[in-house]
């Protein structure tokens, strides 16, 4: 399994959805999912979905800097993803983000266990 090549794909899915259209990651979140995002935490995927497509800007663009990844169990059924980046909302000025992601094997796919987000201002 290279974890190197789960990890960019995935990097690369998550924030094309992201920006098409939030209600598109529908499908990487299960009913025990959790989302903590800006510190206010969200369990269970239609509650995360909800949330993030009810943030308060249309358009959103992330331009990913770094993405590290490790197995986080012995038996590689779940992986830790760390993402640092830029993001831009509606056209404004870049913003720094940091995000993580425990992904869980699900038969030959992944699913998102866990995620969570923050801006890194000053």
């Amino acid at each position: 399994m290279d974890i190197t090549a789960i990890a960019k794909n995935f990097t690369e899915f998550y924030y094309s959805q992201f920006a098409q259209g939030r209600l598109n990651l529908a499908p990487l979140y299960r009913p025990h999912s959790m989302l903590t995002w800006e510190g206010k935490p969200f369990q269970g995927g239609s509650n995360i979905v909800e949330h993030l497509a009810a943030l308060p800007f249309e358009k959103v663009a992330h331009k990913i800097s770094t993405f590290d990844a490790q197995p986080s169990s012995l038996d590689m059924s779940t992986l830790l993803i760390n993402v640092t980046g830029l993001l831009r909302v509606d056209g404004d000025q870049e913003l720094q983000f940091s995000q993580v992601f425990v992904l869980a094997k699900e038969g030959e796919s992944f699913y998102v266990l866990n995620d969570m987000f923050r801006l890194n201002l000053g």
